[in-house]
C-alpha cells in the first residue's frame, strides 16, 4: 500500500530521502515574511467518541477544557509575541472535538489571537448538528465567527446508524440558521459509505441547501487503522462513477467547485481551512507550515498543557523541508482546490513551475488529468478522482502512521515516512 506514494515522492523530490521527522522544536518561529498565512486551533473534547473519526480527541470535561483553554491562550501569547506589531493573516479556523463545547470561551481565544494579528477573511467554526441552536449560534457570532460547517455526515437514518451517530433534524437546522444568519453555512457529508448510491447523496446535498447552507463538502471515508471503525470501503470502480456523478450533478445545477470534495451555492461561500501557503497551529495535534518546515504538536491534552505552562512550545516532531520536498507539499495541497497557478509558485519558490514540473505536468495533460486554462493548470474530472485515489494512498501510508504513533506517544523520537 505505500510503495505508490513512495515511489511519487521518490520522482517528484528527485530524491531517495525519506521525510524526516525529528523530536525537536524550535522556540522561535520564522512566520513574519510569510504571505497568505493563515490560522487554525484545536479543541480536542466531544460528548461522545465517534469510532470512525481519526482526529485528536478526548471526552468532555469542564475541568480539563478549562485548563486546556488556559494553556491554548498561552501558547497564542507565546508565538504571536515573536512578531512585532500585528500580522496580517487570512483567516482562523477552530476544528476538533467539537470547538462549540468551548462556546463560552471561544471569544477570549479570539481576543487573543486578535492581539497579534489582524484576521482578513474570516473566521470558521466547526459544529455537531446538535450544537446548531440560535442561542449557542448568537454567541459565536457575538464573538466574532463568520462561517460555521455543520458535521452532518448524512441526513438518511440508515448511514447515521451505519456510523454510529444520532438523527439529524433538518428542519430543526433550518429554522436556526434563518434566525442567526452566518456568510458560509457548509454541511459536511460522508461519500463511499457501503451500500450509498448517487441518489442517496444527491438527496444529502439537495436537503443541505433546501435547509440553510450554501456550501457542502463531501469527504470520503477513509480506514485509518488505529480508530475501531468496521465501516468496510467502497470499492474503486464504484467510488469513481460516485464522485462522478456528484461532480456532474453540481455542473448541472451550476454551483461553484471549490475544492476537490466541495460545492457552492453562492460563489462567494468558502470553507477550507487546508489551502494556505503557510499556516500556524495552535493546541494539541495542530500542525504549522512554514517555509521551511513543518511541526505538529503533542496529541496528549495533559502533556501539551505541561509544557506551555512552563512557556515551552509543546511540538511533538518537526520535518525541516528540503527545497523539492517543500515544493511537493505545496503542490499536493494547491492542487486540493482543482487548480494551480504557475505565477503563484513562482512568487512563492522564486523559479518557474515548468522549469521545475513542466515535464510531469505535460504527461498529466496527455493522460487527460489536466488542461492549461486562462495560464491556470486545471484539474479535469479524471484528474480529480485520481486525485481523491492518490489522497487516499497518502494518507493511509502517511497521515495514518504518524497519527498512530502519536496517539501512543506524547513525544516520539522520530518518524520516517
Amino acid at each position: 500500500m505505500s510503495l505508490f506514494p513512495t515511489l511519487t515522492r521518490m520522482w517528484l523530490t528527485r530524491s531517495v530521502q525519506p521525510f524526516r521527522f525529528y523530536n525537536e522544536a524550535d522556540q522561535r518561529l520564522r512566520f513574519s515574511h510569510c504571505e497568505g498565512l493563515g490560522l487554525y486551533v484545536h479543541i480536542p473534547f466531544c460528548r461522545s467518541l465517534c469510532n470512525f473519526c481519526p482526529y485528536c480527541k478526548v471526552p468532555y470535561s469542564k475541568d480539563l477544557c478549562d485548563r486546556y483553554i488556559d494553556a491554548l491562550i498561552q501558547e497564542i501569547h507565546l508565538v504571536g509575541g515573536q512578531h512585532p506589531g500585528k500580522k496580517e493573516v487570512t483567516s482562523l479556523y477552530f476544528g476538533g472535538g467539537t470547538p462549540a463545547l468551548a462556546a463560552d470561551r471561544l471569544g477570549e481565544i479570539i481576543a487573543a489571537l486578535q492581539q497579534h494579528f489582524t484576521i482578513t477573511q474570516g473566521i470558521g467554526v466547526e459544529l455537531h448538528p446538535a450544537d446548531v441552536t440560535p442561542p449557542l449560534l448568537r454567541t459565536l457570532k457575538a464573538a466574532g465567527v463568520t462561517k460555521i460547517s455543520i458535521g452532518i455526515q448524512s441526513f438518511q437514518p440508515k448511514f447515521q446508524q451505519l456510523l454510529g451517530r444520532p438523527g439529524v433534524s433538518a428542519e430543526a437546522l433550518r429554522r436556526a440558521l434563518t434566525q442567526v444568519p452566518f456568510e458560509t453555512v457548509s454541511m459536511d457529508f460522508i461519500f463511499a459509505l457501503p451500500g450509498q448510491t448517487f441518489r442517496d447523496l444527491r438527496a444529502d446535498i439537495d436537503t443541505a441547501f433546501r435547509n440553510g447552507a450554501n456550501h457542502v463538502a463531501i469527504y470520503p471515508f477513509i480506514d485509518f487503522s488505529f480508530t475501531e471503525s468496521t465501516v468496510p470501503a467502497m470499492p474503486k470502480r464504484q467510488k469513481r462513477a460516485l464522485l462522478d456523478a456528484i461532480t456532474r450533478y453540481g455542473t448541472h445545477r451550476g454551483y461553484t467547485r471549490t475544492s476537490i470534495w466541495t460545492f457552492a451555492k453562492d460563489k462567494q461561500a468558502s470553507y477550507s481551512s487546508m489551502t494556505r501557503d503557510n499556516f500556524l497551529g495552535f493546541g494539541c495535534s495542530a500542525t504549522t507550515l512554514l517555509r521551511d518546515q513543518f511541526k505538529i504538536n503533542t496529541f496528549s491534552v495533559q502533556e501539551y498543557c505541561r509544557w506551555v505552562n512552563a512557556g515551552l512550545l509543546p511540538t511533538a516532531l518537526t520535518l525541516r523541508f528540503t527545497l523539492r520536498q517543500r515544493m511537493v507539499y505545496y503542490l499536493f495541497w494547491t492542487a486540493y482546490s482543482t487548480r494551480v497557478d504557475p505565477k503563484a509558485f513562482e512568487r512563492f519558490f522564486g523559479v518557474p513551475l515548468d522549469r521545475m514540473y513542466g515535464a510531469e505536468l505535460r504527461l498529466a495533460r496527455l493522460l487527460g488529468l489536466v488542461k492549461q486554462e486562462n495560464e491556470l493548470w486545471r484539474m479535469t474530472p479524471r484528474g480529480a478522482f485520481y486525485y481523491h485515489h492518490y489522497e487516499n494512498f497518502y494518507t493511509l501510508a502517511y497521515i495514518d502512521k504518524m497519527w498512530g504513533i502519536l496517539r501512543r506517544e506524547a513525544f516520539p523520537e522520530q518518524i520516517e515516512l
